[in-house]
Parts: C-alpha cells; sequence; structure tokens
C-alpha cells in the first residue's frame, strides 16, 4: 500500500482525495491547518493542525511511513509549502505541488495588481468608497484603520472578538459564488472597489467577471513566490502522477 500525504485545504485537494480513496494500492490522508471552524471533510483519513514547522513535518512524514507528498494548498499558503519543501528532501520523500493557475486580466478588467495584502490597503486608503474585501478573516487588520471607507467583508467564519475589523459590514459565506449572486451583491451595496487575493479557480472567479461587466475596480493582490519543485494544475495531472509514482 502506497500512502499519500495531501496538504489540503482547497477544493482541489478535496477532489484529489476523493478520487485517490478509489485507487487500488493507494492510501490518501488529507492534512489540513484547522483555521475554519467547520471544514468541508474529503474522504479518506483525516488529520487537522500544523506541523511544527520544517522539523515536524518529516517526523510525521517518517511516522506515518508517508510515501508520497502532494502539495495542494492554497495559493497564498506559502509558508506550509516551503516547510514541505524542505521536509520532502530531508526524509527523501517524492513531492508534487498542485497549484491552480491564476486568473489572467483581460481586456475590460480594471486591475491594480499590488503585491502584498499592506499593498492593497494602502491603495485604497484616502479613497472614500465602498469596497468588497475578500482576502479572509486574517487579512482584516491590515485594513482596520481605513475609517473613511466602507468594507463589505466576505470569509467563511467570522472574526474573533478581539479581532481588529474596519467599518462596514461582515458576509459569512462559502463558495462556489455565481455570476448572478456576485452581480446582485456588487449593485446592492454600490461596490465601486474589490480587494482580492489572485486565488485562481472557478469558485470564487464570477466576482472578477461580475466587476468586469459593471466597470469595478478590482485591487488584485498577486500570488507569493513558491518553492521550487515539480507542479501540475488540475486533479487530472495530480493523479497521472500518482500513478507513474505507483508503477516505478
Amino acid at each position: 500500500m502506497i500512502r499519500v500525504l495531501i496538504l489540503g485545504g482547497t477544493g482541489d485537494a478535496a477532489e484529489l482525495a476523493a478520487r485517490v480513496v478509489t485507487i487500488q494500492g493507494l492510501e490518501a490522508i488529507t492534512s489540513l491547518a484547522g483555521r475554519t471552524r467547520k471544514p468541508s471533510v474529503p474522504l479518506g483519513d483525516l488529520r487537522v493542525g500544523g506541523f511544527g514547522g520544517v522539523a515536524g513535518l518529516a517526523s510525521y512524514l517518517r511516522g506515518e511511513q508517508i510515501d508520497l507528498l502532494i502539495d495542494a494548498t492554497h495559493p497564498f499558503a506559502s509558508q506550509i509549502s516551503f516547510n514541505a519543501a524542505d521536509a520532502a528532501i530531508e526524509v527523501g520523500v517524492p513531492r508534487l505541488m498542485l497549484i491552480r493557475p491564476p486568473w489572467e486580466k483581460v481586456s475590460g478588467d480594471r486591475w491594480i495588481e499590488v503585491d502584498s495584502v499592506e499593498a492593497a490597503a494602502a491603495s485604497v486608503a484616502n479613497q472614500p468608497q465602498r469596497v468588497f474585501l475578500t482576502v479572509g478573516r486574517q487579512e482584516l487588520a491590515a485594513f482596520a484603520h481605513l475609517e473613511k471607507i466602507w468594507f463589505l467583508m466576505r470569509m467563511i467564519d467570522p472574526p474573533s472578538d478581539d479581532a481588529l475589523v474596519p467599518p462596514g459590514m461582515i458576509l459569512c459565506d462559502r463558495g462556489p459564488f455565481t455570476l448572478n449572486n456576485e452581480r446582485q451583491i456588487l449593485i446592492h451595496n454600490n461596490i465601486d472597489a474589490i480587494v482580492s487575493k489572485n486565488s485562481g479557480g472557478d469558485a470564487t472567479k464570477p466576482k472578477i467577471i461580475a466587476a468586469r461587466e459593471l466597470g469595478v475596480k478590482v485591487i488584485m493582490v498577486n500570488r507569493p513566490a513558491i518553492p521550487p519543485g515539480e507542479q501540475v494544475t488540475d486533479v487530472d495531472a495530480a493523479l497521472a502522477w500518482l500513478f507513474n509514482k505507483l508503477h516505478e
């Protein structure tokens, strides 16, 4: 039995786990960071929580006799990706990154591209407006000082009681979202700017399409750097990699 550790937290990771459990000779364990209070539970074995850095992950790979490692984490979860790269090298476990392609700017898009959430906050400062903030609850503090701007803040879980939160309204919801839903949000709330991470994928892309249709500006946070290594962009390619490893 080949044991596969999937570093998850994305829809691609959940789909991969669901398909791996049907393959004879493969056993999948999905690891979730535990930041979402009620995560979507993937098929197969599950562990929740951090590993304790490179040393902790390397120890887990050895202790659980993991044969293959697939990093299918969120494109902005760069720290765990670098930890996974170092731990896999230390233990000698083959590693694959499953990374969905970023969204590409097309005709009609009004993007301002920045390299960090802090830069995104700076780009909307001193511009009284109504902003649709979709960067997650852990990034709210970067915008908390912008008292002249009204924010509609969408996230899966509400922020903690002591969190620094900018003025506006919190909307707790989980994708995938429809184009009609996103269009209505922008119109109903008189949104004139969206702040988004370039996560890629289809689940949250409708807000980008709606912004294009309505002429709404998008402050797009570019992805952080990722470690070197073999990578694929979809679940089918990840499965092909697994099949190759299974029959080596």
